[in-house]
């Protein structure tokens, strides 16, 4: 059910629109890459209306928007997947639909067959189907009848590697419990022409169940592969950390509960593949982990992202002729861009270059005890003079002041703020993650002859980092030679006008796909 939100202006309820944007924990209520380019996207074509699908994980995890919706949004709805209403009466006991619960039985063994994944898809789309409104297996036979209290326990005796039965029970609760919200957002969705889902997960086994139920064209758009995204997430503590690297246990040593979820999160992704032509990635490397996902090659193809030139082009008028001592970090103060290795960078930096500063310009809010990690980390390192935190920041303001954007990310897809830095003149140093090492070295022979336009290191290795920066730094032929080789980069590759007219073309086809099914 639709969550009234006071804020939001009548227009957000339209009767129909064009194309439905599903979008899990982005848009409009977080700041990031990800965000700025649904932003991007729906400001672009003023032709279309947009219905807009926010998922979330509890309302309490969200504040206010972040961004303002366009006007082309005649629709908003938000359904927040983990809050989960208190029962105002014990429910009777109920005896489910045997049939039914075999049918999932199963699908969760085919799902388990590794070697005839068409036959686990083909008993996952009879089982979305059932999951809905009018199918057979209700939510309220999952939660409460007994034939679904012998499938977990049956599923339990037989696979569960850990001997907690409780930890075994809410798991399976908490994991599959959204699904059904999301049948009933699929059945209640006002008509649209058109699906386009901004990654795998919640949100593109959404677009898949409109998809299969409404006969609606449905393109994904994947920024990072969702399923390695959710592992960063899932496994945060059990990564091993020390000052100079950052490793990852075999998954076998992984809990069971965590493998489940990896597990869940992959076969979602694959019933998203099977419903989704086109399926977009934003570089080769992410494409060709679609296909090995479960993708149809045919059906994938890359559309990199692009950011305004006209826009910021005319700050490099205002850059100095030698490189300005600033290494600014432009990201959310978390975990994964591992801000503390930037710190720790800055430290050796500051010992070569004294009057070097290091700028921290993103949002402290989303992982507050993280932030506060990375202050203290500042303090003890005596680096208060020299590492400043700046919250939100304009790229405006910022890139004419700046001598390096720094990414010390250890994940990352193909970030916005290098493209942003090279249109505004401003080299990167970066870790090898995402499609970072092609936006620096150039993806094929006539890209790279435009020269580096930055330095890439490893991941979680300060001394690497601050010894790029500072080489880069300190000498000034070499920071305007990489300067300039990014500005020719993102005017060749990556500007906002050819990323528009792609997805024009993608909209296009989609739309007069679906004209053809009516």
């Amino acid at each position: 059910m639709m969550t009234p939100n006071d804020t939001l202006p009548p227009y957000t309820q339209a009767t129909q629109a064009d194309i439905a944007l599903l979008l899990e924990g982005t848009f409009p209520y977080v700041s990031g890459g990800v965000s700025s380019w649904v932003n991007q996207i729906i400001r672009a074509f003023p032709e279309y209306r947009f219905a807009i699908v926010f998922l979330g994980s509890r309302r309490e995890d969200y504040g206010a928007m972040k961004y303002e919706l366009p006007g082309n949004v005649v629709h908003f709805e938000e359904h927040f997947l983990y809050d989960t209403p208190v029962a105002d009466r014990i429910p009777a006991a109920r005896q489910g639909d045997g049939a039914a619960f075999a049918l999932a039985s199963d699908l969760h063994d085919h799902m388990r067959n590794r070697n005839a994944p068409a036959t686990a898809l083909a008993s996952f789309r009879e089982i979305s189907r059932e999951i809905l409104p009018t199918g057979r297996l209700s939510l309220d036979d999952f939660l409460h009848s007994e034939a679904a209290w012998e499938m977990v326990c049956e599923r339990y005796r037989r696979f569960c590697a850990d001997p907690s039965f409780v930890d075994f029970f809410w798991t399976a609760r908490i994991m599959h419990q959204p699904l059904w919200q999301l049948a009933k957002v699929a059945q209640n969705l006002i008509p649209v022409r058109a699906l386009h889902a901004v990654s795998t997960g919640y949100a593109g086994f959404l677009g898949a169940l409109l998809h299969q139920s409404r006969q609606l064209p449905l393109i994904l758009s994947e920024h990072g592969i969702y399923t390695k995204e959710r592992k960063i997430d899932l496994f945060k503590s059990e990564w091993i950390r020390d000052n100079r690297n950052v490793f990852q246990r075999d998954p076998t040593e992984l809990s069971y509960f965590r493998r489940m979820w990896i597990g869940f999160f992959e076969w979602l992704g694959r019933f998203c593949y099977d419903a989704a032509d086109p399926i977009i990635a934003l570089y080769e490397d992410n494409r060709q982990r679609q296909i090995a996902d479960g993708a149809l090659a045919e059906r994938t193809c890359n559309i990199p992202n692009g950011i305004n030139l006209a826009r910021l082009s005319p700050l490099r008028e205002q850059r100095p002729e030698t490189p300005p001592p600033v290494l600014c970090l432009i990201g959310r103060v978390v975990p994964i861009k591992d801000i503390k290795t930037f710190i720790r960078a800055m430290r050796r930096v500051v010992n070569r270059m004294p009057h070097a500063e290091g700028w921290i310009a993103g949002p402290e809010d989303e992982d507050p005890g993280y932030a506060q990690e990375c202050r203290d980390l500042v303090r003890s390192l005596g680096l208060e003079k020299h590492v400043r935190f700046l919250g939100f920041q304009k790229i405006d303001d910022l890139m004419p002041k700046i001598g390096l954007t720094i990414l010390s990310s250890i994940s990352e897809a193909l970030p916005l703020v290098i493209l942003e830095g090279y249109a505004a003149g401003v080299p990167t140093v970066s870790t090898d993650v995402g499609s970072c090492r092609q936006l620096v070295e150039g993806l094929d022979d006539e890209d790279r002859a435009l020269g580096a336009s930055g330095a890439i290191v490893k991941i979680a290795d300060p001394q690497a980092l601050a010894d790029a920066a500072l080489a880069l730094l300190g000498s000034t032929a070499a920071w305007q030679a990489a300067s300039q080789a990014g500005i020719q980069r993102v005017e060749r590759y990556y500007s906002d006008v050819l990323m528009f007219s792609r997805y024009r073309k993608v909209y296009m086809n989609a739309l007069e796909r679906a004209e053809g099914i009516r």
